[in-house]
């Protein structure tokens, strides 16, 4: 589908100037075209953002019979070798997004365990509407049932013009069908392998990311990757110019922030075009309410790392309409310091979580901070055959030897890649690195009495808002969110 894009539709009570007012939320997300089908019972559409047949692309794209039509957003990375056996469906566009709707046509609801990308797609079949969402759960889809019509949408935000209770997340791995109801399709291999060959587990994690990163270069508009200095984006933008013979690179931060020194010296040594651009306190704390309407979340450690995003975002829109990124790769190799303290037997059943948890977490702050900028994020650490294969590997490989040090096998597999002092930096959080982490705390400190912290915890009940950070974030939240969202759709990061 190669659209980065925005999602929506109805089925029941079809009412199109209703899903004209959900798509119009969704605006940010795809500012480059509209489009909707509408007929008595379905209402769907799309806000697109073009990148693959940028000229032809518009969705929803029919069927052949113009009966069948879908809507989707993300990127299905083996598009052209699953269109090889659809020869008998004469296509109408280059889109990636037309496959899995001659896939659906020919093989029914199975053909999502077949895509290779990250995708939240809706097809209406003329009978039923059916809904799929990557196994990872890195494009987001949400839903709400409300007097007999099922309505979805890419984002909270549009479902809040139906209805302000009742909203669910889509689960990650699963489809949907009108006459069905939910179903897995995929599975996490979570099982630690017995693997002793620690030489080639390092050779088959270079060769998975480096195809893994190859497949996210597909484009037909400009291309370029969040380079903060630190390991698992430095590491990425190093692959791609394996690939690559120049590309834009982006970080950010407060004046004097590591990170602006750390991503011009990793730039420089891959030989990118690398853009800065630093923020002042001030702006953070004037942009924090438009990052928390985009994020869809008050959890404050979210929240911290979401405004250095926003900003990054913001600044890459400018040069290019698709960036790579460094997501899940903390998760996958036990990067976080807080891991180190975890018992041995404890660990891997821990990276497991904090892995199927990315999708509330990191990765709802990825795709919204990079989509406020109509901005299109690929994430190659959770490539679905790497996080199977990373998942499964030691314990001892990922915090390794008597100094504990994290990522050790994902270090092993890039020499050369990046600096010596790059290649063995220790990880540092990114709103640490940006110089931004205390911002939000502080004016939290300033603007919250202890009575007032008080009585925002009886408010928030039964969440529990266990810092004035956290309250602050919640009491700007419910500026623009009803109540019944922060319960139902609140994710918790831990304290990393």
């Amino acid at each position: 589908m190669t659209e980065m894009c925005g999602v929506a539709g109805m089925v029941g009570d079809a009412d199109k100037a209703l899903l004209e007012r959900m798509l119009g939320a969704l605006r940010h997300r795809g500012p480059d075209d509209l489009g909707v089908a509408v007929d008595d019972r379905v209402a769907i559409g799309q806000a697109r953002l073009s990148i693959i047949d940028v000229a032809g692309g518009h969705q929803p794209i029919f069927d052949e019979e113009d009966r069948a039509c879908i809507v989707a957003n993300g990127e299905i990375y083996n598009y052209r070798a699953l269109a090889r056996d659809l020869v008998k469906h004469p296509f109408r566009t280059n889109s990636d997004s037309e496959v899995p709707l001659h896939l659906y046509e020919d093989l029914g609801p199975s053909f999502a365990s077949m895509l290779d990308g990250m995708f939240a797609l809706a097809i209406w079949d003329g009978t039923n509407l059916f809904l799929a969402r990557d196994p990872v759960g890195i494009k987001p889809l949400y839903y709400a049932i409300r007097g007999g019509t099922f309505y979805f949408a890419s984002e909270v935000k549009a479902l809040l013009e139906v209805t302000d209770h009742g909203i669910r997340e889509l689960p990650n791995g699963h489809w949907y069908r009108t006459d069905k109801g939910f179903h897995r399709f995929a599975d996490w291999k979570t099982e630690l392998r017995a693997d002793t060959d620690v030489d080639a587990a390092v050779d088959e994690v270079g060769r998975l990311l480096d195809a893994a990163v190859e497949k996210r270069l597909m484009s037909e508009v400009p291309l370029g990757a969040f380079c903060s200095g630190g390991l698992d984006s430095s590491l990425v933008t190093a692959i791609a110019a394996r690939h690559l013979e120049s590309f834009h690179t982006f970080s950010t931060g407060m004046e004097g922030a590591p990170d602006l020194e750390n991503a011009r010296r990793a730039a420089e040594h891959i030989g990118t075009t690398h853009h800065i651009r630093t923020f002042t306190e001030d702006e953070v704390l004037d942009h924090l309410p438009r990052v928390l309407w985009h994020l869809e979340s008050f959890d404050a450690a979210l929240v911290r790392s979401a405004v250095p995003t926003y900003f990054v975002s913001e600044l890459a829109k400018r040069h290019v309409t698709v960036v790579l990124t460094g997501e899940g790769a903390d998760e996958l190799y036990a990067g976080y310091r807080y891991l180190k303290d975890v018992p041995p037997e404890a660990l891997h059943p821990e990276l497991v979580r904090i892995t199927q948890s990315l999708h509330n977490l990191n990765l709802q702050r990825t795709d919204r901070m990079t989509m406020a900028h109509a901005l299109e994020g690929r994430v190659p650490y959770l490539d679905w055959a790497h996080v199977a294969f990373a998942l499964g590997l030691p314990i001892e490989w990922k915090i390794h030897g008597p100094e504990r040090v994290e990522k050790w096998l994902l270090r092993h597999a890039f020499p050369g890649y990046l600096p010596e002092e790059l290649l063995w930096r220790g990880k540092q959080k990114f709103a640490e690195g940006t110089g931004s982490f205390d911002v939000i705390r502080r004016e939290a400190e300033r603007q919250l009495s202890d009575a007032e912290f008080e009585r925002l915890r009886e408010e928030a009940r039964p969440i529990e808002l266990r810092t004035k950070e956290e309250a602050y974030c919640y009491r700007l939240f419910r500026e623009r969110f009803p109540k019944e969202v922060a319960v139902e759709c609140l994710g918790r990061t831990e304290v990393y």
